[in-house]
């Protein structure tokens, strides 16, 4: 049997009818039983979701459910944000052996690369990672340092839980059962998973190298004053693009030196933590090596959209043929970004056409940049199943 995939944006409070009816519609759409499924859920399901678990792998006949809350979720070609109700995505990939790992609190924060391998078990060769995390209960930077160790240049693509008002009405679940920290699943063979990373900026100024820092407090740029090549680069801004830069000025760490010419998709987007005009120096979320190169950024609705679409069309004219889509997007896209809604989801359909796809809106989105994975802010990790 072929690779297959269907998906189903339920947006209505839990009841054991609806929960019926979108299992049994995904099956039809579906034609052949599942390997696996993936399901995202609003906060208020969280009192039900053993129940919930259970009617899916009863009437959708999935014999493994991933998955975890969101306090928006995406669907094929659609976003909801702040609503009640579930995305799922059945996936039938018969010739793929899937790894299944979940993990606790103290795991995330004691095991090594060794200990990774060693729970992944015949696993550990999996070719691609997809990965849910409660960004309550795991240090993510430090946890996936140790986790891509284990997995040297294996893709992992996934995100940080959300959920609820207050961002803390955070779960995970592995088929009836909740989980503590994490889940991972490991696909090898039969399919491949292709990434999109859409960090949502635009270089502005020009790229210098770090001549002078400690730990993530860089003091010189080029030989000069770091706050002064920000400075400088902000300056280099309209009018109507300063009048919207303030809060929107990232950094961005070049991925690779060996560039002429840099441009967006080339760096690694982090944030700026503060800058001191006094000192001339400023502070990166991010721990930069003396000599790598670094270049402001500007984020935007515009940035954010010219990026996306070009990714995907450069993924597009590579031939790409998949099966379903998943897209962990950051909490800060959305309306608030774009201005309008569904404008991620809609990309992916119009690149794609009409897609199977899973999503959420995410606390931090995990994905491969480079060759190595990382936790990125307002992105757009987008997975393709092929």
């Amino acid at each position: 049997m072929p690779n297959a995939a269907a998906s189903a944006l339920v947006l209505e409070p839990y009841s054991e009818k609806t929960v019926v009816r979108a299992a049994k519609q995904c099956l039809a759409e579906l034609g052949q039983n599942p390997s696996f499924a993936l399901v995202f859920a609003s906060s208020d399901y969280q009192p039900h979701l053993s129940d919930f678990s259970e009617l899916i792998q009863l009437h959708a006949h999935a014999p493994l459910i991933i998955g975890g809350s969101g306090s928006g979720l995406i669907g094929t070609g659609q976003e909801a944000e702040s609503t009640s109700g579930f995305s799922l995505l059945l996936l039938s990939l018969p010739d793929t052996q899937l790894t299944t790992l979940s993990f606790d609190e103290q795991m995330a924060d004691d095991y090594t690369s060794e200990d990774w391998r060693h729970l992944a078990g015949k696993g550990a060769d999996s070719e691609a990672w997809i990965v849910l995390a409660n960004p309550l209960k795991v240090a993510a930077e430090p946890w996936l340092k140790q986790w891509s160790k284990a997995f040297p240049k294996i893709p992992s693509l996934g995100g940080l839980m959300s959920g609820g008002e207050r961002g803390d009405e955070i779960f995970l679940f592995l088929n009836q059962k909740t989980v503590d920290a994490g889940i991972a699943l490991g696909l090898k063979g039969g399919v491949k998973l292709h990434t999109v990373i859409s960090q949502g900026c635009r270089p502005i100024g020009e790229p210098h190298a770090i001549t002078g820092m400690e730990s993530h407090v860089i003091r010189s740029i080029g030989s000069r004053s770091a706050f002064e090549i920000l400075n400088e680069s902000i300056e280099s801004l309209t009018p109507e693009e300063k009048a919207c830069a303030a809060g929107n000025i990232f950094a961005g760490l070049a991925l690779n030196e060996y560039v002429d010419d840099f441009k967006t998709g080339d760096f690694l987007i982090r944030s700026l933590l503060g800058a001191d005009p006094e000192t001339g120096s400023i502070a990166l979320a991010a721990y930069p090596r003396l000599g790598q190169t670094i270049q402001f950024q500007l984020r935007d609705r515009h940035s954010a959209d010219e990026e996306l679409h070009r990714m995907l069309h450069s993924k597009a004219n590579k031939s790409l043929h998949p099966i379903a889509s998943l897209l962990f997007a950051c909490g800060g896209r959305g309306q608030s970004l774009f201005g309008t809604p569904h404008h991620d989801a809609v990309a992916v359909q119009e690149r794609f056409g009409p897609l199977p796809g899973i999503g959420l809106f995410c606390n931090g989105e995990i994905g491969s940049v480079g060759g190595s994975n990382f936790i990125h802010g307002y992105t757009a990790a987008i997975g393709f199943l092929e």
